[in-house]
């Protein structure tokens, strides 16, 4: 790469295969070289926000890579011109909030829940999340590199990010709410894992510390491993907590499990926090489970592609007919306030931005408040339960190659379908192929937007059903022969 000479981000990205996914720019961390993280971020600064107050604020999550792409974020912001506000090692939700309350840019350094050879960096407007418009703009920008200086050392980090965050939510939840809750919080490598503990006992709880590690573990909220689900069983019956929890790598996804070691599935987490907020319109990706409409507590519901870009634009379509109470969350449990949210007079600010803190609060606040084990609460929601596994290492052409061949042909579907003594009644094209089948049930292929993984979400009347289905159409997706055959 000639540093003395302008580049395109497009060609950045065909050479070195990092790219914008479902949030964020994404890619092998031995890809994301500080010429690359660099450019990445003049472009952003360039064609997105150029901040007036002259400060740009950054974070990290806690990847052994992460500080290096830091330190040349930070340079470009330098060379722009501007001042990096490094606000350490923290949630991504309190940086963006933050953000929002400062009204500067923000970079957050992190691979989120992905892998441990990869990382990435999410960028923000003072308003929130960038688009996918925004992303566009970035991908077609030119920027200049410098010849050195393409990286900076990380100064002493600014400690105002993390304590707005953490009063946010002192202030939104009445004092000493979870007194009496026993909690075993699975720290592994969170970001979170010193706040939210101090946040949690603040509030009134007891909390155990379970499985901190420096190494960093890759938690997928979305798809949880048989060792976690394993792990927790066993803390549950060594412990008898009340409840366990975790967080994805950047502490914007929640893992909730109830006092059995069970974890809870992260869209059922969102209905059950968009009640507790007494929400009035919710947007939610097509993949979330449809409980959602069938408990007929929200008057409003917008589905939407998956991908917390999409998410924020539905909850900007539903703001146009609520101006309180607009919310949004992820099927892996990420939770977005879209507008100011009211509860016993007290007031919670938009945070348009996935987060893991508020859904954890909500839900412990809720089974204190109803009198009830957490195990208790998903039992008011109409029966529907959702599973999702995905194949690891499995190619985007493959992929792609598998959902055209089923989408294209009625007779392709049917034979993918028949083995499984499945029909398929109607299909929805929204994001990847949504399957509703003539027996009540769904299933969903989708490639994921951030690994070479084909992911599948499956909803039926029980959880074993649901688990089932997602196992068998993944089996049948490993052995589909014209993907073999292709």
């Amino acid at each position: 790469m000639d540093s003395t000479l302008p580049i395109s981000i497009q060609d950045i990205m065909d050479r070195s295969g990092v790219r914008f996914g479902t949030s964020g720019a994404r890619g092998l961390a031995a890809d994301m070289t500080a010429p690359v993280c660099f450019a990445y971020t003049a472009a952003f600064l360039q064609v997105v926000a150029p901040p007036a107050s002259g400060r740009v604020a950054l974070g990290l999550d806690l990847r052994p890579s992460s500080p290096h792409i830091a330190g040349a974020c930070a340079a470009a912001i330098r060379a722009a011109g501007l001042v990096p506000d490094f606000c350490g090692v923290l949630p991504t939700p309190a940086l963006a909030y933050y953000a929002q309350e400062q009204g500067v840019p923000a970079i957050m350094v992190t691979g989120s829940h992905i892998p441990f050879d990869r990382n990435g960096i999410k960028f923000y407007r003072p308003s929130g999340e960038i688009t996918k418009a925004d992303e566009a703009g970035i991908a077609a920008a030119t920027v200049s590199l410098p010849a050195d200086h393409l990286t900076e050392p990380l100064a002493a980090a600014n400690p105002a990010a993390a304590e707005l965050y953490v009063r946010r939510y002192l202030d939104f939840f009445p004092p000493g709410i979870l007194a009496g809750l026993r909690l075993g919080f699975y720290e592994h490598s969170s970001v979170a894992r010193d706040l939210l503990r101090g946040l949690l006992e603040a509030l009134g709880a007891e909390v155990t510390s379970l499985g901190r590690t420096d190494q960093f573990v890759p938690i997928d909220t979305e798809a949880v491993g048989e060792e976690d689900a394993a792990r927790a069983r066993h803390w549950a019956e060594e412990y008898g907590f009340d409840a366990l929890l975790s967080t994805d790598g950047d502490a914007d996804r929640p893992l909730l499990g109830d006092e059995r070691g069970a974890w809870l599935r992260g869209d059922v987490v969102g209905i059950l926090c968009a009640e507790y907020l007494g929400a009035r319109a919710v947007a939610t990706p097509v993949s979330s489970n449809t409980a959602l409409e069938a408990c007929g507590a929200f008057p409003r519901v917008a589905r939407t592609r998956i991908g917390s870009p999409y998410v924020i634009e539905g909850m900007e379509r539903l703001a146009e007919a609520e101006t309180t109470g607009v919310v949004g969350y992820e099927a892996n449990g990420g939770f977005l306030v879209g507008s100011e949210v009211v509860r016993d007079g007290r007031r919670l600010a938009p945070l348009p931005t996935r987060d893991a803190v508020l859904p954890i609060l909500a839900l412990l606040a809720m089974s204190r408040e109803r009198g009830v084990p957490l195990s208790r609460l998903p039992a008011g929601l109409p029966p529907r339960f959702t599973a999702s596994d995905r194949l690891r290492d499995f190619p985007v052409a493959d992929s792609q190659r598998l959902l055209r061949d089923l989408d294209g042909s009625a007779q392709a579907l049917a034979d993918f379908l028949e083995p499984l003594a499945l029909r398929a009644a109607r299909v929805d094209r929204t994001d990847g192929l949504r399957v509703f089948l003539d027996c009540g049930e769904i299933v969903h292929l989708r490639p994921s937007g951030n690994a070479p993984e084909l992911r599948c979400y499956a909803e039926a009347d029980t959880p074993g059903r649901a688990g089932e289905l997602a196992a068998a159409c993944l089996a049948r997706v490993a052995n589909w022969p014209e993907r073999t055959a292709g």
